[in-house]
């Protein structure tokens, strides 16, 4: 789920350990599909599907493909970052300001 943080953006609500486990597949394997992406997460495809386009909407993942439909995901460097930060999700005030200066300082 996205919710608004009042100020029009959208606050990063990760589930652990699913959102860690898909970014990390993606991440060890490239470009993959929701079917893949079970055998190497050990979570159902119906819930890799959920959690898909919510990484996608945090930009912590990309859809690509030949065709729209394709299902066809890779990890971005934002997402990359979030995988590398993981450990501290939980643990600083705030946590999407860590991984934009990640991302703006190896950018």
């Amino acid at each position: 789920m996205i919710t608004n943080n009042g100020w029009g953006m959208e606050i990063m609500r990760l589930r652990r350990p699913t959102d860690f486990l898909i970014l990390e597949a993606l991440d060890e394997t490239g470009r993959n599909v929701a079917t893949n992406l079970e055998s190497h997460t050990g979570k159902s495809r119906q819930n890799i599907n959920t959690r898909l386009p919510a990484l996608a909407d945090y930009g912590l993942v990309r859809k690509i493909g030949p065709k729209e439909r394709s299902g066809l995901y890779e990890i971005t460097p934002k997402g990359q970052a979030v995988l590398a930060h993981r450990d501290e999700y939980r643990r600083v005030e705030d946590f999407e300001q860590l991984i934009e200066n990640e991302v703006t300082t190896t950018s």
